[in-house]
Formats: C-alpha cells, structure tokens, sequence
C-alpha cells in the first residue's frame, strides 16, 4: 500500500502505487455524503425511499445495462439529498495542494517533460512600449 506523504492527507494529491496515475483524497466529501444518508434514514419516509432506491440498484449490479447504474446512482442522491461532490478549501490548502500536484505531475510526465512543461504566463512576459510600431 502507498502511503499518503501530505500533511493533511484527508485531502491531498498523491501517486498510486505503480507510479502511473495521480490520486485525489477528499475526505470531506465522503463525510457529507454519509451524513446526508443518515439524516435521510432517520425518517420513515426517506428511509422507505432509500431502501426502494438500494434494492433497485443491488438488482441492477447483476447485470446493469448501458446508463442505468449511473440514473440509479441519481435516484440515491435525490432520496438522500446529497449535495455536489464538492468541498471548499482555502489559500493555505490550495498552496499546499498545488505543491502535491506538481509532484505528482513531475512523476507522471517523467517520459514526457514536453506535455508537463509550464507555459510562460503573459504576467511575466515584459510589456511592449506604447506607441512603438
């Protein structure tokens, strides 16, 4: 198993363990969502509702066809209620994210340094006089 070397690995970049792919960890997400089936569960008419939707689902998994698991995962959602896949971070936990990912890219690109090469950003470039033509 690969361990995770961020300060906060709840919500981190990481490699997989063969090198070959980035990880993203967003610890935050899976709490809200757990919490979002549980305050659904705690009534009578949603847990009747999300117990319909997880059969249906549980039956699909034999053999699901083609877009049906993800209409079956939005049922899910809609019964509990649960929010984008989505968590706010600040300056300091952008920073450090930024710094994991560029190791991770650094990585990734190793064979190909042309594809993970930064461009020049045009804040840097010097500004042309004006009036010169």
């Amino acid at each position: 198993m690969n361990t995770n070397p961020s300060r906060e690995p709840g919500l981190s970049f990481r490699l997989d363990a063969t090198w070959l792919s980035g990880i993203l960890r967003a610890d935050q997400i899976r709490r809200d969502t757990l919490l979002s089936l549980a305050v659904a569960w705690s009534t009578d008419e949603g847990r009747e509702d999300l117990t319909l939707q997880l059969d249906a689902l549980a039956e699909a998994m034999q053999s699901p066809r083609d877009g049906e698991l993800d209409n079956l995962l939005d049922a899910i959602e809609g019964a509990a209620a649960i929010d984008d896949a989505e968590t706010r971070i600040d300056l300091a936990a952008a920073l450090r994210l930024r710094d994991e990912l560029d190791a991770v890219i650094a990585v990734l690109g190793r064979f190909n340094p042309t594809a993970v090469a930064r461009p020049v950003l045009l804040s840097k470039v010097p500004a042309q006089e004006r009036g010169a033509a």
